[in-house]
Formats: structure tokens, sequence, C-alpha cells
């Protein structure tokens, strides 16, 4: 039986992972893998982002042969036995083999293993649960991932329900990977477990549930997923206020206009074109001020505003222009090639004039800046003759 074997990669060709590989396994006996999504997307085709590695040795371990072959760690995860290995090309987090003892649904008690199935049996989905020999490149696969990624299948190991019971968050994550691994017909047996236990999704931190919906929307096209998620009673338990249907006008504007897909402004379609319940949802997914601020413009997208793209961004800024033109349907080529300009005038220019320091200076300004934005940002030259106007219209008055 031929042993099925990593496809050549950058990233498997770096001299630092090969040091790392050096430092973990000095004597080749086969003390360290790569795992997960790295392997995963290579065998996919995929950009790989992040390296995971998973090794026999002990987190103590660990630390005392990169210490003494000169690389820095860092113990991120000491309690789920996870060292990271700061390297000049990227961080590599390695992981000793595990066993759960015990599960709760949001946490989990393990134990340290050196059996490399039983590390694989805890993961979460067959495609996640492939191993690759650092240098042979061999890969060790013992639930059928690489057919299942071959067929587009995401698929639980083992039985479904009792995978989502070990950790709650596993029914987003498994939409999550629906959306991009899988096909149109999602596993029968894990979409009837997951609307069976979505209930307890409310159980779990905002932060979890918040990372991996954004993660979720990130995706090319997620709509399909989100509308499966609807149906199935799922959606309602994580963002009852999404309307689904919204979503796809979005991502054919995105489409249109050649825009990479953005998670929050996917947020801001599904939800309500009302900014005071954006804030509240943003609030209730523990979003950061800066993405709050960003939802609620984005759901003030109906109300009066300017009509021309650069008044708009000028008015609100890039980002926000942008997500109110693209949530409307509009297009971003009044936008293409341009910066905000910076009004010209200031108030001194007009104290100069004779007006006293105070209200009228700043009323005249704001009137003088709006005939230039009406006048699609006119040069400096043309400011003056505008501010000319307004002095003489409110002396005539």
């Amino acid at each position: 039986m031929t042993v099925p074997r990593l496809p050549a990669a950058p990233w498997t060709q770096r001299a630092t992972l090969a040091a790392l590989v050096t430092a973990l396994d000095p004597a080749g006996t086969g003390e360290c893998r790569w795992v997960g999504g790295a392997v995963r997307d290579t065998v996919a085709g995929r950009p790989v982002a992040d390296i995971d590695m998973a090794t026999r040795l002990l987190p103590e371990s660990v630390i005392a042969r990169l210490t003494e072959a000169g690389i820095r760690s860092v113990p991120t995860g000491l309690a789920h036995g996870t060292v990271t290995a700061v390297l000049t090309d990227g961080p590599v987090e390695i992981t000793t083999l595990r066993r759960d003892v015990a599960t709760d649904g949001r946490h989990a008690v393990i134990a340290w293993s050196d059996d490399w199935r039983e590390d694989a049996a805890r993961r979460d989905f067959t495609i996640n649960a492939l191993y690759a020999d650092p240098k042979t490149l061999d890969i060790s696969d013992y639930f059928g991932g690489l057919a299942d990624l071959a067929a587009r299948r995401v698929r639980f190991i083992g039985e479904a329900e009792a995978r989502i019971r070990e950790d709650y968050l596993r029914i987003l994550r498994y939409f999550r990977f629906q959306a991009r691994f899988g096909t149109d017909g999602g596993d029968p047996a894990a979409e009837m477990a997951c609307a069976a236990l979505a209930p307890a999704l409310k159980g779990l931190s905002r932060e979890r549930v918040s990372s991996e919906l954004l993660l979720l929307l990130a995706h090319s096209d997620p709509a399909p997923t989100l509308a499966r998620m609807a149906a199935l009673g799922v959606l309602a338990h994580v963002l009852p206020e999404a309307d689904p249907a919204a979503l796809p006008a979005l991502i054919a504007t995105e489409t249109r206009e050649r825009v990479p897909p953005d998670a929050l402004r996917r947020l801001a379609a599904l939800l309500p074109a009302e900014p005071v319940l954006a804030e509240t949802i943003a609030a209730r997914l523990r979003l950061s001020n800066a993405h709050k601020a960003r939802l609620a413009s984005a759901a003030a997208r109906l109300r009066p505003g300017p009509s021309d793209p650069r008044a708009l961004a000028y008015r609100l800024g890039w980002e926000a222009a942008r997500d109110r033109l693209l949530l409307t349907g509009g297009s971003l080529a009044a936008l293409a090639d341009w910066a905000i300009p910076s009004f010209p005038l200031k108030g001194g220019a007009i104290v100069a004039r004779g007006v006293t320091a105070g209200p009228r200076v700043a009323k005249i300004l704001r009137q003088v800046e709006q005939r230039w934005i009406d006048e699609s940002f006119p040069d400096a030259d043309r400011v003056e003759a505008l501010l000319d106007s307004v002095m003489a219209e409110g002396e005539a008055g």
C-alpha cells in the first residue's frame, strides 16, 4: 500500500523549520509531526497561514530542547501542552499529544499521550486530523481525512453528537469548515446533531462565539452556509436578528467591485439597518469599540446623507464610506485612486478678514466647506472665491 505524501510546498522547505525539527528530534526517532491546517491546506492546494506541530515530547522537554538550540519559546498554553517556537519567518505552535479525560462542553481535562492515533481521535473533523512526517512528508491519516478532503466532505471523527458535547463551539466550527471545504449538501448526521444541540451555544463565552462567526463570514461565499444554519435553527441561537437573505446581494456587489471579503461588513449586512440595535449586538458579541462604531455606522446606511461617494468618504472616512456604498449596492469607481483631501481653509484666514473669532467664524467655515464639497473639492484658489461669496452674502444679509 502506497503511503500518501504531502505535496511539495514552500513552507516545507524553510530552513528555520528544518532547524526546529532538528532541535526537537536530533536522533530522527519521529518525535514530532506537522499537523492540522498546514497539512490539510497543502493537500487541498490552498495557501498555508499557520503551522502547527504535534510531538510526543512533554512541554518541559520541548522548552529545554528549544532553549538548547537557541530557539526562543513562549509557554502560550502549557495547561494544554502548547509551546510556541518563535522563528524569524513566523511562530510555530508545538503541542504535546493528548487524550481527553473529561469534558463539559466548554473545557476539557486532558492527559498527555504518546499515541498519534489517540491524539488524532480527540480532534474535531477528519480533515483536521492529518499528520505529516517533517522529514519524509509521509502523511498519517487515521480517520479518512484525505478521502473526505477530496470529496469536499466535512465529517466529525466518531459520533457527531458525542464530539459536539465535548465542546459546543464545534457546532460553529462545523459550519465554518463547511463554508470553506464542503459542498452544498452537508453531512446529515452532523447537521442533525448541530440542530439538536444548538441551544447550548448560549452557554459559551461571547468572545469564542463571535470569533467563530467572523471567521465564517470571512470566507469567499458563506451565504449558503448561513442560510442552512438559519433553516436548521442554529443561527437563531447565535444571532437571532440575522437575515441571511440579505447577504448574497452584498457578496455580489463585492465581487463586482473586486473587493475582498470583510467579515464585519458582512455582519452588518445580516443585521437590520438600525444603529442602536447594531451597537447592542456588537456589545453582546464583545466586539471592540472600533468594530462597534463601524457596525453602527454601517447600520446608518439608509439614513439621509451625501449621495456623492467622495462627499460620503470625506464626511465618514474611507472605510465607513466603502461599507455604506457596498451595502447599498453602490459603486466604488469614484473613489479609485482618490485620496480624501484636507479642507484648505482655516479659521485664521476668516479672522484676518475682520471677523471676530467665535461662532460666526465656525459658521462661515461650515458654509464654505459645504460649498467646497458640493463642487467636488476644488483647489485653494476656488476656496478663496467661495469664502468671498459666503462673506458677501453675510454682509448683504
